[in-house]
């Protein structure tokens, strides 16, 4: 599994707009100055999280973007989900139920279906609050 730069990006925004978050709009050329992404490829990041209401837009003077939500109530998984899709290493566990008519008898369907769980929770279980510290703990490592 590979996140592209869509996914770690709009996770860049989350914090970005966490960590300024006055109450006011942001404007988007603020953030792009600040995360050192184009204004134009932030565009097509901020409308998917503005259209499934992770983000708050105005248009106009005074406008630009804020969270619709505290920054604990988003995870990672949840941006990377809407950013990046399913987390189904294999295709056949990309649709539910399982539609693959060998599913019955695949010896491999069980490893892929841990493993996907595996990413899941891991990700479920990271807030953009987490993040906003100087390190996130997992098993009692920085990361």
């Amino acid at each position: 599994m590979k996140i592209s730069t869509k996914g770690r990006y709009a996770i860049r925004v989350m914090i970005d707009l966490s960590e300024h978050n006055s109450g006011n709009f942001i404007t988007l050329m603020d953030i792009a100055e600040r995360q050192g992404i184009s204004e134009k490829y932030l565009e097509s990041i901020v409308s998917v999280l503005s259209k499934n209401d992770f983000l708050i837009s105005l248009r106009g003077k005074g406008g630009g973007y804020k969270l619709a939500r505290q920054p604990e109530e988003y995870t990672v998984g949840e941006i990377l989900r809407l950013t990046e899709g399913s987390f189904a290493p294999v295709a056949c566990l990309e649709k539910k139920p399982n539609r693959c008519d060998k599913a019955l008898h695949c010896k491999t369907l069980k490893m892929w279906e841990g493993f996907e769980k595996v990413i899941s929770e891991y990700f479920d279980n990271i807030t953009i609050a987490d993040l906003l510290g100087d390190g996130y703990f997992v098993d009692n490592y920085v990361i």
